[in-house]
C-alpha cells in the first residue's frame, strides 16, 4: 500500500514540472466587427453594450468596418450649431394690409389670438391630416409652417422655403394697399433646445430658446416686422435727406433754389407722415402684452430690440426727420420772404400808379383842362 502511495507522489511531482508548450493567447470575446448590425449597435451612444476594445495593436491599426463607422459619426460644431434651425424670413410689401378680410378668407388657418392686440394675425399651416392632431404631431411648432401678418405692411414668415415664400405672399398680397415695388427681406433663425439651462440664449444670426410656442413666435414676429418696417421708413427719410443736400448744394453755388411752395409743402406732409406711422402704425414703442404677461417672452423681445438696434435707428431716423424740419423751416422762410417782396413791389407799383394819376389830375386843373 505504501509502495503504491509513493509511486503516485512521484508521478503527481513529475507531472506538475513537466513544461507544456504554451499556446497563443486568446482574446477574450468574439470578432463580430464584420456583422453591420452588431457595428450599428456597438456606435449607437449611451448603449448598454460594451464596445469592442482591441487587445491587439493590430486590431486598430488593420481597422474593421465598425471602428471606421464610429469616426464618421463625428460632426462638426458648425454642422451641429445648423441642426434644428428654423429659418425665419421678414418682408415689407405694402404701406397697409386688411386683416379682416385676410382673416376671414384663412379662417381655418388663424392661430387664436393670445392679446387684446389687433393689428397683426397669425396663421398655421401644417400638412398633417386631423386624425394626426391626437397623436401630438399638430401641436409641434417645428412640424408646421407660421406666418405673421401686421397691419402696417409687414409679414414674417417661419419653417418656410425659399420655393415656397412666393405663394405664401400671394396669400398677403390679394390683401394689400400701396404695394411697394422692391420688397424688402430680413433673414433669421431660430432653434429650440428643451434641454437649455436659460428661457433663450443668443447666437450669431440666431437666436436659440427653451420652448418654441406660438407666443414665441409672436414676439419673434412682431420685432422682426417692426424693424423690416423700419428699415423702409429710413428709406424715406434718406431720399428727403438726399433731396435737401441736393438743395442746398445748388444754394452754395447759385445763392438762390427753385422749389416751389407746393413742392415743399408735400415734402412736410411726407416727413411728418412717415414719423407718425412708425410710432403709431408699427408701434414701435408699444410694450408687447405677451412679453409684459410672462418674464421668457419679456427676455426674447428685448434681446431682439436690442440686437437689431430698434432704439438707436430710430433715434437715427428722429435726428434725419430733425435735419429734415430744418430746412423745411429755413426753405419756408425764403418762400415767405419771396412773397413778402413781391406784396411790398406791389403795393410800391399801385402807390407809384395812384401818384402818377394825382400828379396828372393836379396838372390838368392848373391848365384849366376839363374833361
Amino acid at each position: 500500500m505504501g509502495r503504491w502511495r509513493a509511486a503516485a507522489s512521484l508521478l503527481f511531482t513529475h507531472l506538475t514540472k513537466t513544461s507544456f508548450p504554451s499556446l497563443p493567447p486568446k482574446p477574450l470575446f468574439l470578432s463580430l466587427s464584420s456583422s453591420p448590425a452588431f457595428c450599428f449597435l456597438l456606435a449607437r451612444p449611451f448603449s448598454a453594450l460594451l464596445s469592442q476594445l482591441p487587445i491587439y495593436p493590430s486590431d486598430s491599426e488593420n481597422g474593421s468596418p465598425c471602428f471606421s463607422q464610429q469616426n464618421h459619426g463625428f460632426v462638426s460644431q458648425e454642422e451641429e450649431e445648423e441642426i434644428g434651425k428654423i429659418p425665419i424670413k421678414a418682408y415689407f410689401l405694402c404701406t397697409s394690409i386688411d386683416l379682416k378680410s385676410m382673416q376671414a378668407e384663412n379662417l381655418s388657418n388663424i392661430v387664436p389670438p393670445s392679446s387684446r392686440s389687433s393689428n397683426y394675425i397669425a396663421l398655421r399651416y401644417c400638412d398633417f391630416p386631423p386624425g394626426v392632431t391626437a397623436l401630438g404631431m399638430n401641436d409641434k411648432v417645428s412640424s408646421c409652417r407660421y406666418m405673421v401678418i401686421f397691419q402696417y405692411g409687414s409679414a414674417v414668415l417661419f419653417n418656410i422655403e425659399d420655393r415656397e415664400v412666393e405663394s405664401y405672399l400671394e396669400i398677403v398680397q390679394r390683401h394689400a394697399s400701396g404695394l411697394r415695388p422692391e420688397m424688402r427681406r430680413d433673414d433669421y433663425c431660430v432653434k429650440e433646445q428643451p434641454l437649455l439651462a436659460k428661457d433663450m440664449q443668443g447666437g450669431p444670426d440666431y437666436i436659440v430658446v427653451k420652448t418654441l410656442d406660438t407666443d414665441s413666435i409672436r414676439i419673434i414676429g412682431s420685432v422682426l416686422g417692426q424693424s423690416i418696417a423700419l428699415d423702409y421708413f429710413v428709406s424715406q427719410v434718406d431720399g428727403m435727406v438726399e433731396e435737401f443736400a441736393n438743395i442746398n448744394r445748388a444754394m452754395e453755388k447759385t445763392g438762390t433754389f427753385t422749389m416751389d411752395r407746393t413742392k415743399l409743402i408735400k415734402l412736410v406732409g411726407k416727413a411728418n407722415s412717415n414719423l407718425a406711422d412708425v410710432i403709431l402704425k408699427v408701434g414701435l414703442f408699444e410694450r408687447s402684452e405677451i412679453a409684459w404677461r410672462e418674464a421668457k417672452y419679456a427676455q426674447i423681445y428685448e434681446y431682439l430690440r436690442e440686437e437689431y438696434e430698434v432704439t438707436q435707428r430710430f433715434g437715427n431716423l428722429d435726428f434725419k426727420l430733425k435735419f429734415v424740419e430744418h430746412n423745411i423751416h429755413f426753405l419756408q422762410e425764403v418762400i415767405q420772404n419771396r412773397r413778402s417782396d413781391l406784396l411790398e413791389w406791389c403795393i410800391i407799383f399801385l402807390l407809384a400808379i395812384e401818384n402818377i394819376i394825382a400828379i396828372y389830375e393836379i396838372v390838368l386843373e392848373s391848365t384849366g383842362v376839363s374833361f
